[in-house]
Order: C-alpha cells, then structure tokens, then sequence
C-alpha cells in the first residue's frame, strides 16, 4: 500500500472517517522539502500497512482543507485518530524521525 492522494472533497471520508489512523501529508508539486520526505512516506506507507494509512494533499489543488486547519508552511504532517487530529510537524524530517513521531502519536 502506497500513499494516495486526497481531495479536499474526499478528506472526511479518508480521513476523519478512517478506522485506523491517518498521515495527512500537506505537499505541493513546487515544494524541494516536500519532494525530500516524499521517498520516506512512501517506504513507511508500506511498513504500516493495515495500522496506518499515509495520504496526501497537493495544497494548490485543494486549498480549502490546509485552510481549515490553519497551515501556513509545508511540508506540514498531520496525524489523525478518530477523526482528531493528535499531532503535528512542520517541515522536512529524515525517515527514522517520522517513524518515530508516528509511533509516538498512535
């Protein structure tokens, strides 16, 4: 299981309604950063498969749901559990950190 996209027409259903948790990753096409952790969601999307699901959200095509949740900067990580958001991060991280913030936050 890879990553996959969401819409922010299809947010709730992927997200907030999703019986395991969820990584939203906040990314654009133009964002260096975004691109860099890009290779470790998409390793640690498999290691979780079926516990956590890794999703993600082009910022300039769907710029009403970072809107709601006031994000300013990308990358910017989400981590969801029953429809909550219970943690968050800002910015570029190499694979063995955000392993452990997901670990840290299911």
């Amino acid at each position: 299981m890879t990553t996959h996209p969401v819409t922010d027409a299809t947010f709730d259903a992927e997200v907030k309604q999703s019986d395991i948790p969820v990584v939203v990753d906040f990314w654009a096409e133009w964002c260096g950063p975004c691109k860099q952790i890009g290779p470790a969601l998409e390793e640690l999307s498999e290691e979780y498969a079926g516990k956590v699901k890794i999703v993600k959200v082009n910022v300039d095509e769907n710029p009403g749901t970072p809107a709601q949740l006031g994000i300013r900067g990308i990358p910017a990580l989400f981590l969801f559990k029953d429809g909550q958001v219970v943690s968050n991060k800002v910015g570029a991280a190499p694979k063995a950190a955000l392993k452990s913030w997901i670990d840290e936050a299911v």
